[in-house]
């Protein structure tokens, strides 16, 4: 599968360099990590929470947990819940189902970033299938990613 339009205008249009690194058919981002050979901490997971308001992104490592309590604080939206699979289908309608890449702000979704992830050399991403990845440097995910709000709201999950 190509990547979503969505993704790659957004890419180029802030002039971000990637690579993009295939793997065997995953069903989940700790899957993803196993398959692509990559520490399930450097890749960038998406979580879709909405509430009355709509979707946020929450954009945390693969190795750990979302704590929504901590997120919505810090999204300042208090009633916020999991998305489920249909709501999230309808707006990532060019990628695959489980396959959102976190790059919210690519299809106008609000976007927080954790960051335990600014602690890496190298962030890989999905991007809208199960086969495929970007891997960028801490400097090309930083700058995609400065624009966004950035906190503290995930654990690992053995806490």
């Amino acid at each position: 599968m190509s990547l979503p339009s969505h993704l790659t205008s957004y890419l180029a249009q802030r002039g971000t360099q990637y690579e993009i690194c295939t793997h065997d058919h995953s069903r989940s981002s700790a899957e993803t990590a196993r398959s692509a050979h990559v520490p399930a901490s450097q890749l960038a997971k998406s979580v879709i929470l909405q509430d009355d308001d709509g979707c946020v992104m929450a954009v945390l490592p693969a190795d750990r947990v979302l704590m929504v309590g901590e997120f919505s604080r810090l999204a300042g939206r208090y009633r916020l819940r999991l998305a489920d699979e249909d709501r999230i289908a309808a707006l990532f309608e060019d990628c695959e189902r489980g396959a959102v890449p976190p790059v919210g702000m690519a299809w106008g979704i609000p976007t927080l970033v954790d960051d335990e992830l600014e602690s890496n050399d190298v962030v890989y991403m999905e991007v809208g299938d199960h086969e495929q990845l970007l891997r960028m440097s801490h400097e090309q995910f930083h700058a995609l990613m400065s624009a966004q709000p950035h906190g503290c709201f995930s654990k690992s999950p053995m806490h």
